[in-house]
């Protein structure tokens, strides 16, 4: 996918989102905004009640300096706020307002956006979880917006722990990486995103193994299932494949935009890892397709076995049902009906017939 340019004139894991310190109240009243200072590499706590005004100013204040503003369930004012500060543009504010996007990334001016979905496997429900992520990324300053209001790992905000130690080594631990500037953060988040479909894959793995075992055990039940988990996999197809293209996208534009070389080998590593996870999920998808036609060959046949049994019993019963009609139309002149022998002979004639034909159909394996 290419970035789309846009100047001032046009129209359900890794813990890496933490909290701050348990002291530090919200930025302001009504918003669960979460501020953090890095300077040189080294985390350094915003103080209390700091606007996204004051966080982007400090970032251009001196070289060396990030300011990361974390939106655990962004608000319309959070929205206006951030809007206001960076001065973003009206069809990015739109978007920002909407949730339930593909991923994508497009470029406004100097402020890069990103959409990234990160999954998480509910063994329970066998459903694939999907958190949806707005990144925002300008000159020394990075805003994401977490629009399901969970974290990566599928925490929302009441059961995060909040310990700053937390923090500081899940997302801002690296202070050599944090060093090549805010797309370092765009990174970590990729990063634990594509480590986070791994465990996904494997639960969907083990569905296929068990959905297998049902198709070949003859579990009626079996088809639902099949569809159920097909939808997840789709969802999961299609939040992988877009994400191929946001990473294409990145590395394209790293050149154009002058992104350190040490980075681009990051975004290589986090690129060779979701292409083989897109890999899988298509032959996961492949694979459960397989297993339906299967299934369908297995119930087809099971349905001719019982039309043959049906068909065998039909022609057994028609056997003793043909002679009793003969002998029932009641014409004056039939001498079997006054002969002795006539009723033995007819009960014997339907069972020899009967039998004769399941004989038959039990040496052709229809019964």
């Amino acid at each position: 996918m290419s970035q789309r340019q846009h100047d001032g004139s046009s129209p359900r894991r890794a813990g890496l989102f933490r909290r701050g310190s348990a002291g530090q109240p919200p930025a302001a009243p009504g918003t669960t905004r979460r501020t953090t200072y890095v300077v040189d590499g080294r985390l350094t706590s915003a103080p209390p009640h700091t606007s996204i005004a004051d966080a982007l100013r400090f970032s251009q204040e001196a070289p060396g300096r990030i300011a990361l503003c974390l939106f655990p369930a962004p608000t319309v004012d959070d929205i206006a706020e951030l809007a206001n500060a960076w001065g973003l543009h009206p069809v990015l504010v739109e978007d920002l307002q909407v949730a339930g996007q593909r991923p994508k990334l497009e470029r406004y001016g100097d402020v890069l956006f990103l959409v990234v979905r990160s999954a998480r496997y509910v063994d329970e429900a066998e459903e694939v979880d999907f958190s949806e992520f707005h990144v925002l990324v300008r000159p020394n300053s990075v805003a994401v917006l977490c629009q399901d209001g969970r974290w990566v790992d599928g925490s929302d905000d009441a059961t995060l722990p909040r310990n700053a130690e937390t923090a500081d080594h899940t997302l801002l631990d690296d202070a050599e990486l944090l060093g090549l500037g805010p797309e370092a953060v765009v990174y970590r988040l990729l990063d634990v995103i594509v480590d986070g479909y791994t465990p996904v894959l494997r639960g969907l793995a083990i569905d296929q193994e068990q959905i297998e075992r049902q198709v070949f055990s003859g579990d009626a039940a079996v088809a639902e299932r099949i569809y159920r988990l097909s939808q997840e996999v789709i969802d999961l197809r299609h939040a992988t494949s877009s994400l191929v293209d946001v990473v294409a996208a990145l590395r394209k534009g790293f050149d154009r935009y002058g992104i350190p070389d040490a980075l681009q080998t990051y975004l290589q590593d986090v690129a060779d890892h979701l292409t083989l996870v897109d890999g899988r999920v298509s032959e996961l998808r492949d694979s459960l397709s397989q297993i339906l036609n299967v299934n369908a060959t297995l119930v087809s046949q099971r349905q001719n076995e019982d039309m043959k049994k049906i068909s065998g019993w039909a022609a057994i019963l028609f056997a003793p049902t043909l002679i009793a009609a003969v002998y029932g139309m009641n014409f004056d002149n039939m001498p079997e009906l006054h002969w002795a022998f006539g009723y033995p002979l007819a009960v014997g004639g339907m069972i020899a017939f009967a039998a004769a034909l399941y004989l038959t159909f039990k040496r052709k394996k229809w019964m």
